[in-house]
């Protein structure tokens, strides 16, 4: 197989998981902005999805939210599904939208509301198998305001019992992903705050918990690609939930703020083995579209994600190496530079021609008239966002 050809096949076997929360209404802490045609249900969730699936390729897993995708049968949900070509993917927790998790969930100082939580997540793992899900996606909004609120240390103790209690649930083949995030909603301190601090805590759970990087989770200036190669490196890197921020939060589509640092993330996964079916490492979007219209959002993330690989595929890695040994600082930096300059989207519209798909997913999308025909049809109801 040519180099090239590898590239190709490599990007063709590429899965990118879209959020089922992505598709509904959402917006910022002062207004959530309503559009037409939003689903109601997951199930119209999902029909939205397969669309994203159809015109990219790529896209053959969804994750849900729970209570936000609350259903009374889940198998048949999962049924659903594939019947429209698709997997339910991650499920998500959520222990912080309920007024008894004012001072947090499963670090909460009451045993009464770390009961509640920690119940919250097992009935996680229990929709895991009616699904056929693997992964337990767990992000907590724990922490605290003022100095002296709580005492920090034994909220790490509670965190640690209650992930001890979720682990020992997970089945053959489920694993538990653990996400971080250095500050907000809490001002003073965040229990989960940063990487090492999700590592130190699943390297003490064991090989079933693992780290997932949100690419917008971070300080400013942060170097993600370098907690990417370390995390590899000790393989605990679960997986990703790609978005940007230019501040404080991380709603905007994958690669928006900084495409450049997208690439490096991605050469640094291309590099340490985080590519492909057997890494183990999940690809998977986290946005809100606030503003702007929910499937072409995610199609335009999806073909953001394909362009950052497609440049990293294509690194010189014997010549970067070589660079690398001689101590060539200037040809080591151009080797990069040259995979990120190229311009991948014709080779990726080859890729697309090759695989039956219409080479501009964003265009052939348009031309479908899904679009109007939700807007049409999807008239009452109440319609899905934060919350439902």
């Amino acid at each position: 197989m040519t180099e090239l050809a590898a590239v190709k096949a490599a990007l063709k076997s590429q899965a990118v998981e879209t959020p089922s929360w992505a598709y509904g209404n959402s917006g910022t802490r002062f207004k959530v902005f309503a559009q037409a045609g939003v689903p109601r249900d997951p199930h119209e969730k999902l029909d939205d999805a397969a669309k994203v699936h159809e015109f990219t390729g790529v896209a053959p897993t969804v994750a849900l939210h729970i209570p936000w995708d609350k259903v009374d049968d889940y198998a048949a949900l999962a049924k659903y599904a594939e019947e429209r070509g698709l997997r339910l993917g991650a499920i998500n927790s959520n222990t912080f939208q309920d007024d008894d998790y004012k001072l947090g969930s499963i670090c909460h100082p009451d045993a009464a509301v770390r009961r509640k939580a920690v119940d919250h997540l097992l009935e996680c793992v229990d929709i895991m198998d009616a699904t056929g899900s693997t992964d337990l996606k767990l992000w907590f909004a724990d922490g605290t305001n003022y100095p002296g609120q709580d005492d920090v240390r034994e909220r790490q103790d509670r965190l640690a019992e209650g992930l001890a209690e979720v682990y020992a649930r997970l089945g053959e083949g489920q694993r538990m992903l653990l996400e971080y995030k250095f500050f907000e909603p809490a001002f003073y301190t965040t229990d989960v705050p940063d990487w090492g601090t999700a590592y130190a805590h699943c390297l003490k759970l064991g090989p079933k918990a693992q780290v997932v990087v949100d690419t917008g989770h971070h300080a400013p200036g942060t170097n993600i690609e370098f907690i990417v190669a370390t995390l590899l490196r000790e393989q605990k890197l679960g997986g990703f939930d790609f978005n940007s921020r230019f501040y404080a939060d991380d709603d905007l589509m994958v690669g928006a703020a900084d495409p450049f640092q997208l690439f490096r993330i991605m050469y640094e996964v291309v590099r340490g083995g985080g590519f492909g079916s057997g890494s183990g490492v999940a690809f998977m979007l986290d946005q809100c579209h606030n503003i702007e219209a929910k499937i072409p959002a995610i199609i335009r993330s999806v073909m953001n994600v394909q362009e950052a690989t497609a440049k990293a595929l294509l690194v010189d890695r014997g010549a970067l190496a070589a660079a690398q040994r001689d101590g060539d600082v200037l040809g080591a930096n151009a080797v990069l530079m040259d995979a990120y300059n190229t311009d991948v989207r014709p080779l990726l519209r080859e890729v697309r021609e090759e695989m039956g798909l219409d080479a501009e997913p964003l265009a052939a999308y348009a031309r479908c008239g899904w679009a109007e025909k939700i807007v049409a049809e999807r008239v009452g109801g109440r319609q899905a966002g934060w919350g439902a």
